[in-house]
């Protein structure tokens, strides 16, 4: 149950005002159509999520504890400077394709490389618990994006974005810090 919450709480906090949120909310803008945006958005979450975790339990078996909780400290770590790097809007290019689709490819474009992704990579070596980490990673990045989704362009005045990037960011070094600490025998 701890990979579960863990995973939610942290894809969670790094969604807010990563690509895969501003994606979602250009999109559904665009099609008008925030139904299929966050049908093609689970899709792609849900197999981002799958394959960040098997990842992390295939090199958890590899390696020892310890070093599974030192990758936890690095994907916090970074993603608190993540957090702290300005980030323009994608672009979407030509929408010929169903916008179901089209929400599919884009969001998984969006989420490669970034930090939920590293974040659900390491917290499933660490619990070496593929579905747990998996389902709540994906449930948490879907939570961060269903409001971008449901309120498109006007999500961007309504929601602080940078003020919640740089709070969350200082969250994530906070924690990467401690866990270092913790893995590292320091404390």
């Amino acid at each position: 149950m701890d990979a579960l919450v863990t995973a939610f709480v942290a894809a969670f906090l790094a969604g807010w005002g990563d690509p895969t949120q501003r994606v979602t909310a250009r999109l559904s803008a665009r099609t008008g159509r925030p139904g299929l945006v966050i049908l093609g958005l689970l899709a792609a979450i849900v197999a981002s999520s799958v394959v960040a975790g098997a990842a992390g339990v295939l090199v958890a078996g590899t390696v020892p504890v310890r070093a599974m909780s030192l990758m936890v400290a690095l994907a916090l770590l970074y993603s608190g400077v993540a957090g702290l790097i300005p980030r323009r809007d994608p672009s979407l290019g030509s929408m010929t394709l169903p916008a179901v689709l089209i929400a599919a490819i884009l969001s998984l474009a969006a989420e490669m490389g970034e930090r939920a992704q590293f974040l659900t990579f390491a917290l499933a070596g660490r619990f070496d618990s593929l579905p747990l980490t998996a389902a709540g990673a994906a449930a948490g990045t879907l939570a961060a994006c269903l409001p971008a989704a449901l309120l498109g362009d006007a999500f961007f005045g309504a929601v602080p974005l940078r003020a919640i990037r740089y709070a969350v960011a200082g969250l994530f070094l906070i924690a990467g810090f401690i866990v270092a600490v913790g893995a590292l025998g320091l404390a």
